[in-house]
């Protein structure tokens, strides 16, 4: 038997209406999903920040401008710069001064970031499965699409 919202937060009336009902499920679900994710990136050393970094660097093929990876982020990083450093510090990645603009760091991976992408590949897609299996393939194309439209109609 699936919980509904109001029984998982033990509200006790109706929501104010559809439209806070919906974000509070999106809030909730979201958080129940990173949750698992941190889970699994902490098992290799990662947070989900740093694993958006090296996912991102490996999908571009070239080193990157450390703004630009903020800009690509799954959730906006104010402090890029700190989760570079951890990287640095992990000896994942490269960060050199561009020889066009001086201001400008670049980041690159090191093999070893890709070997540890590589060994993740399977356990996220493992990990996709097992958290949407309750879903059908029809209901979340149809929440993609939702989703696209409420960041769609979201104010800049």
């Amino acid at each position: 038997m699936t919980s509904t919202l109001r029984d998982e937060l033990k509200k006790r009336g109706p929501f104010a209406s559809i439209e806070q009902e919906a974000m509070l499920a999106i809030l909730r679900t979201s958080d129940l999903l990173e949750n698992r994710m941190a889970r699994l990136m902490r098992e290799y050393g990662l947070t989900l920040s740093q694993y958006n970094v090296l996912r991102i660097l490996r999908g571009e093929g070239k080193p990157m401008p450390c703004l630009e990876i903020a800009e690509r982020m799954i959730q906006v990083a104010p402090a890029i710069t700190r989760v570079i450093d951890q990287l640095l510090a992990l000896d994942l990645i490269t960060k050199t001064q561009s020889e066009v603009d001086r201001r400008i760091f670049v980041v690159e991976p090191k093999p070893a970031a890709l070997q540890l992408l590589n060994r993740l590949d399977q356990p996220v897609l493992d990990l996709h499965a097992l958290l949407m299996k309750g879903v059908s393939k029809s209901q979340l194309t149809v929440l993609v699409q939702t989703l696209d439209a409420i960041r769609g109609a979201i104010p800049g």
